[in-house]
């Protein structure tokens, strides 16, 4: 899960990119960059941490340019290393930026290919420089003097070709354009805004979630559909085209549990709309298990992202809605930090139980969903030690037992806490007194009443069912030794040097 922004404007477009950032800051914690084309000549800066903390002032001022590409991180393939921040940048052909949401399942197939045939080096573990080294490669091999909107297409059915997995990507083509495309399967989102300026012309901008175009005074175009490239010229050219064969949208619905902001719209579906009817699907499931007569005082959501279930819940049911835990948000997500200590230590930090809304009460607490356990394992104690007579524990989604190999972070299945085990056995490893979850049916309805066009989402975490059809237990195995918490604790410890360590092919020289 990163955050991507691509702009096309009248004026420099560094404070537009910036801006979207930090309202994507959600989707990514661990570095920040921007890069700007300033008459064909590139500005780049990033690094890790918040985009607030990565930017200064002199920064700013040095992103001169009227188009540009920005990206936040959050590491689930590759290291934590500075290197590995993106944008990445490759200066042939014209000169290409790129950023990227989502991951592959070929990369090491990829950067074989890259290495023996295309014949070009890969500096950092990540895949999104093996993207960018791929449609450079594609673009390189179209080879035209004259950069069309042809030619770029012709480049990205060329990397449709090549890259398996979930990316939505933004690129910059030096001195010609922003371009920006999304998988065939249209796993992770990617929107399309415009703002007209009466007086200079039409800007673009290109963003994860339509709440960055709120906050810039784009209006919404639409999604960039699945297998389709998007080519805005430097002069404010919209051109677009699904070059991928057999396309087919199956966004992720974790997008809508969890990782999406709720006033954001994604694929026609309002992330908000769907949380609400998450609530009042489970409030019906609550009843039909637990009864009438449940014995619950209170509804408190597990701030933030549950606010929306747990109050249309709380309605259903004709119950007390009350906020019972207090958020310190100079805390970041606790489900994107980087291993499982730091999360555990996170949560007391991270929130604060207001001891009089559990006090000798039945509460039942509404989180969106329980991946690894140890936050709500956590949050149930501190509502004991609030006073609270009984906890109940209710899941807006079901429960994620496989794990994730599109771009969020649950790549290892024993690290999640329901792999293997009964809602019972969950129940006693969170230490709630009852546990209900959300049906897989019920979610899916919750998101596809909001656009019934969408036949097939994608659901890996909770039904094992993988859409790019291309997972087998072999490569699940990869996954989990190279994204393991372990792997990840390992590579943080390691020196670094600037650069991340580089994997090449066996018979490559060093």
């Amino acid at each position: 899960m990163c955050g991507i922004v691509g702009v096309v404007a009248n004026t420099d477009a560094c404070q537009d990119i910036y801006t979207a950032m930090l309202v994507l800051q959600h989707r990514g914690q661990d570095a920040a960059g921007i890069a700007t084309d300033d008459h064909g000549k590139l500005n780049l800066r990033k690094g890790r941490g918040l985009v607030r903390d990565v930017f200064t002032n002199d920064d700013m001022a040095s992103l001169q340019g009227t188009m540009g590409v920005g990206h936040v991180r959050y590491p689930t393939a590759g290291s934590c290393a500075v290197a590995e921040a993106q944008p990445f940048y490759v200066n042939s052909p014209y000169g290409i930026c790129l950023g990227h949401n989502g991951n592959l399942t070929n990369t090491d197939a990829l950067c074989r290919e890259l290495f023996e045939s295309d014949m070009r080096h890969i500096n950092t573990s990540s895949d999104t420089e093996v993207l960018l080294n791929v449609f450079a490669h594609e673009l390189h091999t179209v080879g035209r003097r004259e950069l069309t909107p042809d030619a770029v297409f012709a480049a990205a059915a060329g990397l449709f070709r090549r890259a398996r997995g979930a990316f939505a990507c933004v690129g910059m083509i030096l001195g010609h354009g922003v371009v920006g495309f999304r998988d065939p399967h249209g796993i992770r989102p990617l929107v399309i805004g415009h703002r007209r300026n009466s007086l200079l012309g039409d800007d673009y901008v290109l963003a994860s979630e339509s709440v960055a175009l709120d906050a810039l005074g784009f209006t919404r175009l639409r999604d960039v559909e699945p297998g389709e490239c998007v080519y805005i010229t430097r002069d404010g050219q919209l051109h677009s085209r699904v070059v991928a064969s057999g396309a087919e949208r199956t966004p992720c619905i974790f997008e809508h549990v969890y990782l999406a902001r709720p006033d954001s719209v994604l694929d026609d579906i309002s992330v908000y709309k769907a949380r609400l009817r998450m609530g009042e699907h489970l409030a019906d499931k609550l009843l039909a298990e637990w009864g009438s007569d449940h014995g619950i005082d209170v509804v408190i959501p597990i701030p933030d992202t549950s606010r929306t279930a747990a109050l249309s819940l709380a309605n259903r049911l004709n119950l007390k809605y009350r906020e019972g835990y207090i958020k310190n948000r100079y805390i970041g997500r606790t489900f994107i930090m980087p291993g499982q200590a730091e999360r555990k230590q996170s949560v007391r930090r991270k929130l604060n139980a207001i001891g009089l809304e559990f006090r000798d009460k039945h509460v039942l607490l509404v989180d969106d969903s329980i991946v690894r356990g140890t936050t709500c394992h956590e949050i149930i104690q501190m509502a004991r030690e609030a006073g609270a007579s009984q906890v109940s524990f209710a899941s807006a989604a079901p429960p994620v037992r496989f794990p994730n190999v599109y771009g969020i972070d649950m790549p290892a299945a024993e690290e999640l806490i329901a792999h293997g085990k009964s809602v019972d056995e969950i129940r006693h490893a969170i230490g709630a007194d009852r546990l209900l979850y959300q049906d897989l049916d019920d979610l899916i309805a919750c998101a596809r009443e909001g656009n019934p066009t969408v036949e097939r989402f994608e659901c890996s975490c909770f039904d094992g069912r993988y859409v790019t059809e291309d997972i087998d237990d072999a490569f699940l195995d990869r996954l989990a030794t190279r994204r393991s918490d372990a792997a990840k604790q390992l590579a943080e410890a390691t020196p670094q040097n600037g650069h991340a360590h580089v994997t090449r092919p066996a018979d490559a020289p060093a």
